[in-house]
């Protein structure tokens, strides 16, 4: 196989949750005083990395904490209303069958994390939830040094730019999917390892057989590499 740990993001990687972003977030501008997302800003919001988002929305630093926790109760709330992608289930399943240890990192709690994953939750041989907006880097070398794994062996898997941007500060592989809140093209400029278009294509990858030379192209033409 590719890799033998592979760390999930959640929330627009292996959980629906846009949607309900997308109602919540001017409710929680107008509790914590920062900048209303029009519809119109929406395209230009998920071509932008988190830093520009947070500048966008004049969100204060000091604020991130506070606002983070109130998210989190707010889904909480919620939870059960916020689906898994189709196809989750399936592609956990393979990896896990394979030997292929799993973890989340999320920004969410792992209470949260554990119900909207339902059963699929005891596929996951580690938890390390609630990271801070900048803080995915420091939690994915613990889940590296706890699962007893050379950086080489894991890959992290985020929809965000700054999924991407922790996976390089942490020294581990980083691949990006297309369905979650950054735009493709986002992701793609900041060249990730993989880019996947559809669920079924991250067990794919991780499981491919025979190891590339690099610069060789995925033998599957629905997987493309980041720098392309």
């Amino acid at each position: 196989m590719l890799y033998s740990l592979v760390i999930f993001d959640l929330d627009g990687t292996l959980v629906d949750s846009f949607p309900w972003f997308a109602r919540t977030v001017n409710l929680v501008a107008d509790r914590y005083r920062f900048r209303r997302v029009q519809d119109e800003d929406v395209e230009r919001l998920r071509h932008a990395s988190t830093r520009e988002i947070l500048d966008f929305l004049q969100v204060p630093r000091w604020k991130l904490p506070l606002i983070a926790r109130h998210m989190r109760k707010l889904k909480t709330a919620d939870a059960a209303t916020i689906p898994l992608f189709p196809g989750v289930d399936t592609m956990l399943a393979a990896l896990a069958a394979n030997g292929v240890a799993l973890a989340l990192v999320s920004s969410d709690t792992e209470a949260n994390a554990r119900q909207k994953l339902g059963p699929l939750a005891a596929l996951f041989a580690d938890f390390d939830c609630s990271a801070s907006v900048f803080g995915k880097a420091q939690k994915f070398r613990r889940v590296l040094k706890r699962a007893r794994r050379d950086s080489e062996q894991a890959i992290s898997i985020g929809d965000e730019t700054r999924d991407i941007e922790a996976a390089r500060a942490a020294g581990i592989a980083c691949g990006a999917v297309t369905w979650g809140y950054a735009a493709r093209q986002a992701l793609i400029d900041r060249k990730p390892d993989l880019v996947f278009e559809q669920m079924e294509q991250i067990a794919e990858a991780v499981l491919l057989a025979s190891p590339r030379s690099p610069g060789q192209p995925f033998p599957s033409a629905v997987i493309t590499r980041g720098g392309g």
